[in-house]
């Protein structure tokens, strides 16, 4: 088979399949989707500019990280997964504990619904620092009937290279536009129910 034909191949069942822009599945099974929806983020510029209109660009950190690591521009809110639960320290982890943001689903309902969207016809790109939770909010959204959900792979922050420093990939590492600048129409302001473990 010739290579033109190849590639017309391959063309043909990227564009059936709607895959253009999809990462391959992560290795890491914390990374793993139900929906085996992914995106890197060197990606996800391109596919909001392809999908204008139909997606919604959800960051699920806390707004602790947006605050005062920055945040993708163009996101269109801030919805964590979980918040920090300051009354508790995990001695082997090294970190305070969380807590789950039991407004998660509602949340993200509303924010489908002010861009005129269902669950049907929106796609959501969730992200986080690296790629965990984005695929957990992915697996609860799935279960809670939306079709497609995209999780950003490598997150806001990227992997972790040989020293421990997050420089492998991710938002920032790709050169994508970013800012510190937190603008009060993005934020999220909710605080958690209760704290519990």
């Amino acid at each position: 088979m010739k290579l033109s034909t190849k590639l017309m191949a391959a063309g043909l069942i990227l564009a059936l399949t709607g895959s253009a822009y999809a990462a391959d599945k992560p290795a890491n099974p914390k990374k793993q989707t139900s929906l085996n929806l992914y995106l890197s983020a060197k990606e996800v510029p391109a596919f909001l500019e392809k999908n204008k209109g139909k997606t919604v660009f959800i960051d699920v950190r806390t707004p602790a990280e947006i605050e005062f690591v920055g945040h993708a521009e163009g996101i269109d809110k801030n919805i964590p997964i979980a918040y920090r639960d300051y009354t508790k320290y995990d001695e082997k982890k090294h970190r305070y504990g969380t807590v789950i943001n039991q407004n998660f689903l509602k949340e993200v309902a509303d924010l489908v619904k002010a861009k005129g969207l269902t669950k049907d016809d929106a796609t959501l790109i969730l992200m986080c620092r690296s790629g965990d939770r984005s695929a957990a909010s992915t697996n609860l959204l799935a279960k809670n009937g939306y079709k497609k959900v995209y999780t950003v792979i490598d997150g806001f922050e990227g992997n972790k290279d040989k020293n421990g420093k997050r420089t492998v990939d991710g938002w920032k590492n790709a050169g994508n536009p970013w800012t510190y600048k937190n603008k009060k129409e993005i934020m999220d302001f909710s605080k958690p129910a209760k704290i519990t473990e």
